[in-house]
């Protein structure tokens, strides 16, 4: 029983590796979009001690990455700040899509931590994602925001201590002044719509 476990675990230890490699190249290729061009992304594939095997093989498999030239590679969720660490979920997100039958993608504030080119850089990707699945995105960046195919507010109120959320869809016009708020906060000028109207563009 052993061998044969054995020899089945070091078949799947090799599949891992081999996967692990393409995934690295596929997630590297995504960084340079994200603003992340001088960061690397290695997969680590690592063999168990016997009394920890399981009926999914020998395998201890960590995402690592150093995220700038010459810094130490480590743990992505010791070494990757907020906003790396949403940057990096993107780029693996994005491949995990490719290779399933996922219909929907969910990001909940994938842009946290992060604001101006970034965050464009970031919508710009879950835009064109959003090309090939449906993609929803809850978002406080309005570089974001500008490059959805369709706008939803969520709001709260209380009344009678009792507290609803609502959701809606925008208008295009009040699609501009939510963005427009979104930059500017509660008192929005008329530059700000401007600039919410040059984003959506």
């Amino acid at each position: 029983k052993r061998l044969a476990y054995i020899e089945i675990a070091n078949s799947l230890h090799k599949a891992r590796v081999e996967t692990a490699q393409r995934l690295d190249d596929l997630v590297m290729a995504e960084l340079p979009a994200l603003k992340m061009d001088k960061a690397k992304f290695v997969t680590i594939v690592d063999k168990k001690n016997d009394t920890e095997w399981s009926s999914k093989g020998f395998d201890d498999v960590c995402f690592t990455v150093a995220t700038n030239p010459n810094s130490p590679q480590g743990p992505i969720n010791k070494i990757a700040s907020g906003g790396e660490l949403s940057r990096f979920m993107l780029a693996l997100k994005v491949n995990l899509a490719k290779s399933g039958s996922i219909p929907t993608l969910i990001f909940d504030e994938v842009d946290a931590g992060i604001g101006g080119a970034v965050a464009q850089a970031v919508g710009e990707r879950l835009a064109k994602l959003g090309q090939s699945v449906q993609v929803l995105v809850v978002t406080h960046a309005p570089q974001v925001a500008a490059l959805g195919a369709y706008h939803f507010k969520v709001a709260k109120s209380t009344q009678n201590d009792i507290t609803t959320t609502t959701v809606y869809g925008l208008s295009a016009t009040e699609r501009q002044e939510e963005i427009a708020r979104m930059l500017a906060g509660e008192t929005i000028s008329d530059e700000a719509r401007a600039a919410a109207l040059k984003l959506m563009k």
